[in-house]
């Protein structure tokens, strides 16, 4: 016992992509410029829904706490990752990665919880229309968020408690560019065992109920919209579910090749890189999606910048 307390790690080396020597600069402006995009895109987003009263509504309440999440949730991450590529020491203590292991834990989870609220709102206003209104009131939709963020603060600390009540100590090197639970499970120098199961048990717990309840609530809105007779009509129920739809696809994507598999199975180096997915551009694409993609938001934006200019 006296040994291993001398070698009792308090700090960790985040090596990021040191190994990449002649991508250093390019890797730089990349994570550079999607931070940036990132804070402005949904900053915009945030800002256009508190402004434009047309867009107070559920749909663009649940949006704009996405955009909150993704703000948050790369800044997390990315300013630790650019300063890394400048600073000689890239350490972190060990309270400091646990401090960001939580906020990962809360903002990833909040998020996967907040796109299974805006698949139950979709369904509300395709399937019940004539109900929506009473159903997704101002209450509602603040009680919805309220549970989604409680429960992504519940999985997070039981997660890092999980993960930081294991021993480190030898080597401190992790590679990886922020402290993710695969890399800090090869570092510990305890039996990781249990601590796995437990990892990926309540992981998947948090996929799988977000998971069902994304796929029932489109299962009920496509054969509501198939009933449609108008093809017009089932174009716009259509679109009004298309950019939600592709945020899940990419978010949800990324978390079940990430997580899903033991981390026996898993290249820590492939893991590194689809990191890069998750943190930095599903954030940066979200506003992107949201804007591009809706007419709301577009006239809203357009609105916006007229009145610039005339004045």
């Amino acid at each position: 016992m006296e040994g291993k307390n001398q070698t009792s790690i308090t700090e960790l080396i985040l090596l990021g992509f040191t190994d990449l020597s002649k991508l250093q600069t390019l890797l730089f402006v990349a994570f550079l410029a999607m931070y940036v995009l990132t804070l402005l895109g949904n900053i915009g987003i945030v800002t256009l829904i508190r402004i434009d009263p047309q867009l107070h509504t559920p749909m663009y309440l649940f949006i704009s706490n996405l955009s909150f999440v993704d703000i948050c949730y790369s800044s997390t991450v990315t300013p630790r990752a650019l300063a890394n590529f400048i600073v000689e020491k890239k350490s972190m203590s060990l309270i400091g990665c646990a401090i960001q292991f939580f906020s990962l834990g809360l903002l990833a989870s909040a998020e996967s919880f907040l796109l299974s609220v805006m698949a139950y709102d979709r369904y509300t206003a395709i399937c019940n229309p004539l109900l929506y209104t009473s159903v997704m009131t101002q209450k509602v939709c603040i009680q919805l968020i309220g549970t989604a963020y409680i429960i992504s603060l519940t999985y997070s600390l039981v997660e890092t408690g999980n993960i930081f009540s294991m021993s480190f100590c030898g080597c401190n090197e992790i590679n990886h560019f922020y402290c993710d639970p695969l890399p800090l499970l090869k570092l510990s120098c305890s039996d990781t065992f249990l601590n796995e199961i437990i990892m990926q048990t309540f992981a998947s717990i948090v996929i799988t109920l977000n998971t069902v309840a994304i796929f029932l609530s489109y299962f009920y809105i496509i054969s509501a919209i198939l009933k449609i007779r108008s093809a017009t009509g089932r174009q716009k129920a259509f679109s009004t579910c298309a950019s939600h739809f592709i945020t899940v696809v990419l978010f949800f994507g990324t978390l079940v090749f990430m997580y899903a598999f033991p981390s026996s199975h898993s290249s820590l180096n492939k893991n590194r890189f689809i990191s890069i997915v998750y943190t930095m551009v599903i954030p940066m694409v979200n506003p992107m999606i949201y804007s591009l993609r809706n007419n709301d938001v577009k006239q809203a934006l357009k609105k916006l910048v007229d009145k610039k200019w005339n004045s």
